[in-house]
């Protein structure tokens, strides 16, 4: 004899999949899906990696129309083990023609992913 699991908690018309994924906060803005953080990581791992050779380094996702860059911006320096370096990006959204501007930084352990520590709007220095 068999019959659905489902039945069992009186949901059996629910179909395979239908549980959403909990959405990706991104620490760069409400507006990237998972896809363009997931890109967007790929592109800042590169750029700060200090064996690179500092360079800005883009990043794009066609389904969003989203694209942006990372700019390393000095030296990279440790702060309580980890290798950190600061970062200008820029980011902009389909449709809008705006992009906007940010500044931060950026740390990992050694052989770990990089995590942003801190961001906030750019400031134009005087």
């Amino acid at each position: 004899m068999s019959f659905p699991i489902g039945s069992l908690f009186g949901n059996d018309d629910m179909p395979t999949g239908s549980i959403a994924p909990a959405p990706v906060q991104s620490p760069l803005g409400g507006d990237l899906n998972a896809e363009d953080w997931r890109r967007a990581r790929g592109a800042m791992a590169l750029a700060l990696d200090p064996q690179g050779n500092g360079s800005q380094v883009g990043w794009d996702n066609p389904e969003s129309g989203r694209k942006g860059h990372f700019t390393p911006v000095g030296q990279p320096f440790v702060n309580a083990d980890q290798i950190c370096r600061a970062f200008l990006t820029a980011i902009a959204s389909p449709g809008t023609g705006e992009s906007r501007a940010l500044q931060g930084t950026a740390c990992r352990p050694s052989g770990g992913e990089w995590s942003i520590r801190d961001v906030k709007p750019w400031q134009k220095p005087a």
